[in-house]
């Protein structure tokens, strides 16, 4: 991926191109419609869960785009900054682009995370001024590698027949999922309940950005809840960001769907 270049321009300019390149990269392939067959190869509970969310018989999914609304918290005991993102997501050759409009006191803050050619970016710029945070590399690809299972598992559960994919049965509601994405490899653990919802996805691989600029590996979950329809397709609505940390659980992000579009075109 091309390093992004920000200059005098925008975040949210930024992020548009970034997004309309990707589309260029990869436009709508042919359609493929979901089967019975297609997910006879998946362990239980994971047939069960693409089943329930409606996957079968519609398009496989190629991309998404996302909006949420948010509360994010920077650090334990800070108070909350609301926010709206707006995300993609590419499934050919694994992209995501991700940018967050937030403020506190006041003061606006724009995120943009951008995934692609196994590469990863993060900006957090303050008031239009100065970038608070600007960082890439192995550690935070690997990070958002985990991010980018993560959203593919919660809002696209027609793509989880992806060969990159491997699944070791756990009990009836619990399986491991591994990714590999290049010289990449993480896993996680998703939890089902009776009906077939996904309700949590733990990860052991991602690491949480502190203060001093660093990366640190922490235990990263994502419980679920509150399953609604759009056009057709079950998708969790309310879902919470968590580091496990062994001194304490600390929820940094809340957020709450607005809408999801499948096999967006440009």
């Amino acid at each position: 991926m091309k390093k992004l270049t920000m200059g005098c321009s925008s975040v949210q300019s930024s992020f548009t191109k970034a997004v309309e390149s990707e589309f260029a990269r990869q436009p709508l392939a042919r359609e493929e419609i979901l089967t019975l067959a297609d997910i006879s190869h998946l362990p239980a509970p994971v047939q069960k869960y693409i089943t329930y969310t409606g996957a079968l018989g519609k398009s496989r999914p190629q991309n998404f785009r996302i909006e949420f609304d948010a509360s994010m918290v920077r650090k334990p005991g800070a108070q909350p900054m609301t926010a709206t993102s707006d995300q993609y997501n590419f499934f050919g050759n694994p992209a995501r682009f991700f940018f967050m409009k937030a403020s506190m006191f006041l003061v606006p803050f724009r995120v943009m995370h951008a995934y692609a050619d196994q590469k990863a970016t993060m900006l957090v710029r303050v008031a239009s001024l100065f970038n608070a945070v600007d960082i890439s590399g192995r550690d935070l690809t690997a990070a958002e590698t985990v991010t980018v299972l993560n959203d593919r598992c919660v809002f696209a559960p027609g793509s989880l027949v992806d060969k990159r994919l491997q699944w070791e049965v756990l009990n009836s509601l619990s399986v491991r999922v591994i990714f590999e994405n290049g010289s990449y490899k993480v896993s996680a653990v998703l939890f089902f309940n009776e009906i077939g919802e996904l309700i949590n996805f733990v990860s052991e691989d991602r690491s949480a950005l502190q203060d001093d600029g660093t990366l640190r590996k922490a235990r990263w979950s994502t419980p679920l809840r509150d399953y609604k329809d759009f056009a057709g397709s079950k998708v969790p609505t309310y879902g919470e960001a968590i580091w496990n940390y062994p001194e304490g659980d600390f929820t940094y992000g809340v957020f709450t769907l607005k809408n999801i579009t499948y096999n967006v075109k440009r």
